[in-house]
């Protein structure tokens, strides 16, 4: 098989071609005006690679065949790019060679883009994204085109959808009489490309023209690169654009109505990531504050910090849990690190299709470019602008879909969807089998889960209710109290303060279902420490509570074991706030390790109309779901403790002293605490849902832990059986997605199945 690729060939596989090159083929199919070019395929890459050989007969011929098609020599009016061609996009992360004019060397640059896969921006880039090591990459070799021959001539990047918003229509910009690379590095800031269609309207015409062609052919929004040479239009490549989270979901939407896409398709490809964006902040009343400067929106969302000048300043703030913004003249692929690190960017140079801003796009963080009056000094580690100095450490804020540069910390408050998300979760919900709940312990969270769509609470602490002063000084009371009669006189003022709080929720929820989950803290959370005290008696009571190891110890259901009057308290404030309100309630019991347990909370229910559960948190819980299964109404795994219990350390100490080393090294693959560890607590919950379904089919199973919204524990659940997951109100139209996802990929293997199937029995 030929390793070595013209464009006469059919082949179209990005798997031997990468990205660029079979796009490439793909153009020439349509006929549309791309100079003459051939393809080192990634077998050669992987070849080279091997033995350190590249096939030079091969690229002999192919080189003969590029001078005969443009009827020039190589080095004799004919010059050649050799750019990289990977199957994932990595945009400026390799090596591109321009202007080679010698046989000789077109084989060294090959080597240097095939080299440049192991460079250090390329080696962190697919660490960030996720791509595989073992891709590798093609490499182009394409006739020279120049955009800086003339004045008609000039180079342009276009997006066939504005990449920021997802309006349709072209989006990019231009430069005359001017080299790609002038563009894209942000050495020179450009021009709108609406300007070019006032320049040269024949060829802007042409432009719309191949927009709507390459649309409908990928069906999706198109990054082409162009060059005109002497008022003649060049397409040099073309590539699904990155953009960002609230253009994935615009254009989604959009191209299913349009008809270029399923609605299944358009819920594939947006990614949590996508939906996280909407979650990106936003400056709470902007009007009331004066920018110290404007410039380019280059990537949505606002943040707020500390300025630094250098990207390892970026990476080493990180690692110190500090948050930076990253101010360079302009960005190039070096400084992956220190865009990762950062929480926004902000450049004096370079435009939209900037190196900076494509990369803070797609990575989802704030960025401001082309802000020619910033004036940078990286020596001093300062910008002046307007009269201002901001030097290294000051803090500014960044508003990135507006361009605005504010001295100081503005307050920032979460932003709102779109109409075009709205219909996409509505779609989504059309697509999954799992219910998604929200946790949620007040009226405004209710409000707010409600407002994200959410189709139930599946966890509300009830111990989040204690933190007001009034509350808290009725627990406080309830737990110092030194006879019956004080002890009755707290509870009674903690049930009606109880009780005042569950008739609110009831109302705001209207209908909607609610776990609510039973005290789960240590009485001596409630109660402040030695140190903040001088009452002895105080002193005394804080000690006799005091525990070793507390999360393991005196909590949970324990406690309505040993101070029973604390649960029953809570259960009959649940039942007289139902009384007054209807609402569908269920109470989850935590920490259970024993059927006897849960018997002895459900002796304490006299309303009938309330259903009891259990919280799956303890190892012994899951090794008994069977017998817990027979008198629980539905049981919720609190992923958070039971991760904690089958890793046998605490979140807060794994966190801080040695988690992070454990993920550097590999050892461990993800936190667990943020990932669902399928091998482990995964297997775990596997078997105690098969266990308690063997009992009884029809018990309804939940999440309610952290793992709860995220998109690939989400997956292992959907698959594991789960009915439910709740998570916080944010991450609700991430769990939404994810949980359609799932449904739609699942309904597209069984129907591959039944194909094959009917295949093989001839049917």
């Amino acid at each position: 098989m030929s390793i070595v690729y013209q464009f006469t060939n059919a082949c179209e596989d990005k798997n031997l071609l990468g990205n660029k090159g079979a796009n490439l083929v793909v153009m020439n199919k349509l006929r549309l005006p791309v100079p003459p070019e051939f393809v080192i395929s990634i077998d050669a890459y992987k070849e080279y690679k091997r033995s350190g050989n590249l096939p030079l007969e091969e690229i002999k011929q192919a080189l003969e065949a590029l001078e005969q098609r443009t009827g020039k020599r190589l080095g004799q009016g004919l010059a050649v790019s050799v750019r990289s061609s990977a199957p994932a996009s990595m945009p400026g992360m390799m090596d591109t060679m321009l202007d080679v004019k010698e046989a000789a060397d077109v084989l060294t640059s090959i080597k240097r883009v095939f080299d440049s896969w192991d460079n250090p921006r390329a080696v962190e880039y697919r660490r960030l994204n996720r791509i595989p090591v073992d891709l590798g990459t093609a490499a182009i070799i394409q006739a020279m085109v120049f955009g800086d021959l003339d004045e008609k001539s000039g180079t342009g990047v276009m997006f066939t959808r504005n990449p920021s918003t997802g309006e349709r229509g072209l989006f990019g910009e231009y430069l005359s009489k001017a080299k790609g690379e002038d563009l894209v590095s942000g050495r020179r800031t450009p021009q709108p490309i609406s300007s070019f269609q006032s320049e040269m309207p024949d060829l802007y015409a042409q432009l719309k023209e191949v927009a709507i062609i390459l649309e409908n052919h990928f069906h999706d929004m198109q990054d082409v690169e162009f060059t005109i040479e002497s008022d003649r239009l060049y397409i040099l490549q073309t590539r699904s654009g990155k953009r960002s989270g609230q253009a994935a979901v615009k254009i989604a939407v959009d191209m299913a109505k349009e008809g270029l896409i399923s609605r299944e398709e358009a819920i594939l490809r947006v990614s949590a990531d996508d939906v996280r964006a909407f979650l990106h902040r936003r400056i709470e009343s902007p009007e009331k504050y004066k920018p110290i400067a404007r410039g380019l929106a280059a990537a949505h969302g606002a943040t707020t910090a500390a300025v630094v000048f250098d990207p390892l300043e970026a990476v080493e703030a990180k690692r110190r849990n500090e948050r930076v913004i990253l101010v360079r003249p302009e960005t190039n692929p070096d400084d992956i690190q220190g865009i990762s690190a950062a929480v926004g960017v902000l450049t004096s140079r370079g435009g939209l299709t900037s190196h900076a801003a494509i990369v803070t796009r797609a990575m989802g963080k704030p960025c401001i470019c082309g802000t020619e009056e910033v004036k940078i000094d990286l020596e001093a580690k300062q910008f002046e602008t307007r009269g201002q100095t901001v030097k290294k450490g000051d803090v500014i804020t960044i508003d990135g879909s507006t361009g605005s540069i504010y001295l100081g910390a503005l307050p920032l408050v979460e932003s709102e969807g779109t109409s075009e998300l709205a219909e996409l979760l509505t779609w989504a919900d059309g697509f999954k089998r799992l219910t998604v709940k929200a946790n949620a312990d007040t009226v405004e969270a209710i409000a707010l889960a409600k407002k994200f769509g959410a189709e139930g609470i599946g966890l509300c602490r009830t111990e989040r209710q204690f933190n007001a002063p009034e509350r808290l000084a009725a627990i406080r009371a309830f737990i110092l109290a030194e006879t019956e009669t004080q002890k009755e006189k707290a509870l009674a003022l903690l049930r009606e303060l109880q009780k005042e709080d569950f008739v609110a929720i009831f109302r705001e929820l209207q209908g909607m279902p609610i776990i609510i989950r039973l005290l789960d803290l240590p009485l001596h959370e409630f109660l402040p420490s030695e140190a903040e005290t001088s009452d002895p008696d105080l002193k005394k009571r804080i000690a006799e509570l005091c525990e070793t190891n507390p999360m393991l110890g005196h909590r949970g259901v324990r406690l309505a074991v040993t101070s029973p009057e604390i649960y029953q308290m809570q259960i009959d404030a649940i039942a007289e706030a139902r009384a007054e309100v209807e609402a569908n309630v269920s109470i989850m019991v935590p920490q259970v390790i024993t059927l006897q347990e849960l018997m002895w909370v459900k002796g304490m229910i006299k309303d009938k109309g309330l259903k009891i559960g259990v919280m799956m948190e303890t190892v012994r819980a899951c090794m008994r779901a069977g017998w817990l299964a027979k008198e629980a109404d539905f049981f919720s795994f609190g992923t958070n403790d039971l991760t904690q219990a089958v890793y046998s350390f605490s979140r807060e100490d794994a966190e801080k002293k040695f988690l992070t080393t454990y993920l550097e090294a590999g050892i461990l693959k993800d936190n667990p605490f943020l990932v669902l560890d399928i091998k482990g607590v995964g297997r775990l919950m596997e078997t105690a849902i098969s266990w308690a379904r063997k009992e009884k089919a029809s018990l309804e199973v939940g999440v309610c832990g952290e793992q709860a919204g995220e998109p690939r524990s989400i997956m292992f659940l959907h698959s594991a059986g789960v009915d439910s997951v709740s998570c916080s109100p944010f991450r609700i139209p991430i769990a939404k997605l994810a949980a359609a996802q799932v449904g739609i990929m699942e309904k597209r293997l069984a129907a591959e199945e039944k194909r094959l199937a009917a295949l093989v029995t001839g049917g």
